[in-house]
């Protein structure tokens, strides 16, 4: 939809679509976005530049003018974080989050949590690595396997549905992950085994994991690929991490190992690095890839034992 209104104090036509804002002849991406603000009848628009673009003079349009900015800005931000699954429960609500705090739409999914505040914090709490979901009163906290919590509340009503829902959704994607995880193979020099998403049942990794190194081979249907990354954390901690961080980015793999010029030229991939713990985990322990050919065994083992 077309909307008139102000922009930097003069009279302009602004759009908005699934990618972002169009303030007159000005495109602004949403994977430049830092915050979006509304203050008495004006929009403000932080960018991770640090400017902020303010928007007035928007008249009865305003209230549809933010309802549409803010629904294209969570879209997009869910497409960056890799959400593909169907939603269960929406909710507005309070929420806590490591480094964040506000008031934010609370979507539940069939295998994740999302969290989608106006700004550029949006996360994507995946159900299958919670070690508790805990219900007191009106807040939900959410603890993971790797101590990292994350809470919700003041939802109203939608509350108690809201965790009900969650724990039981967390339950389903432990049990599928676990029955599917039974059928994926495991051979030498690869010492552990994992999913991607859940829904995403006939592709898995194996990895071989040394106490500085690892070797991640992708089984996707009839292709196969070897991602390798170096760490300087202890290596328990390393693999309780990679198995985060796999399973957040899916198939996803391209945007592990691009280079930085071609990460900011795809504003996607901006937005996802931006967002996604997992995205910048996997690219900052990075060391290449193996060609799988004659060489490929050797060229492993050499890299395992270095």
């Amino acid at each position: 939809m077309k909307y008139q209104g102000c922009v930097a104090g003069r009279d302009t036509q602004i759009s908005i679509d699934k990618e972002g804002v169009h303030l007159g002849t000005l495109f602004l991406d949403y994977a430049d976005v830092a915050n979006l603000r509304p203050i008495n009848h004006r929009v403000f628009i932080d960018t991770r530049a640090g400017e902020s673009i303010e928007i007035s003079m928007l008249g009865f349009s305003y209230d549809g003018f933010w309802e549409e900015l803010t629904r294209c800005f969570g879209a997009r931000s869910l497409e960056a974080l890799f959400v593909e699954e169907a939603q269960l429960m929406l909710c507005e609500g309070e929420y806590t989050l490591p480094g964040d705090s506000g008031r934010s739409l609370i979507a539940l999914y069939a295998d994740s949590v999302c969290i989608l505040p106006q700004n550029c914090h949006a996360v994507r709490i995946p159900l299958c690595f919670t070690k508790d979901i805990n219900l007191d009163g009106y807040t939900i906290t959410i603890t993971m396997l790797s101590g990292v919590q994350y809470t919700v509340s003041k939802m109203g009503y939608d509350t108690k549905p809201f965790y009900e829902r969650m724990v039981n959704a967390a339950a389903k994607v432990k049990q599928t992950r676990e029955k599917l995880l039974e059928k994926a193979t495991l051979s030498a020099p690869f010492t552990h085994k994992g999913l991607f998403r859940t829904a995403q049942s006939e592709m898995f990794w194996n990895a071989a994991i040394t106490p500085s190194a690892c070797a991640l081979e992708l089984f996707t249907g009839d292709d196969a690929a070897t991602y390798l990354y170096r760490f300087e954390e202890p290596a328990d901690l390393f693999f309780l991490k990679l198995q985060e961080a796999t399973e957040a980015m899916g198939l996803h793999r391209e945007i592990i190992y691009l280079p930085e010029e071609k990460i900011a030229a795809n504003p996607l991939y901006r937005m996802a690095v931006a967002r996604s713990e997992a995205v910048r985990f996997l690219r900052a322990r990075s060391d290449g890839r193996l060609i799988h050919n004659a060489a490929h065994a050797e060229r492993l083992k050499e890299y395992l034992d270095k």
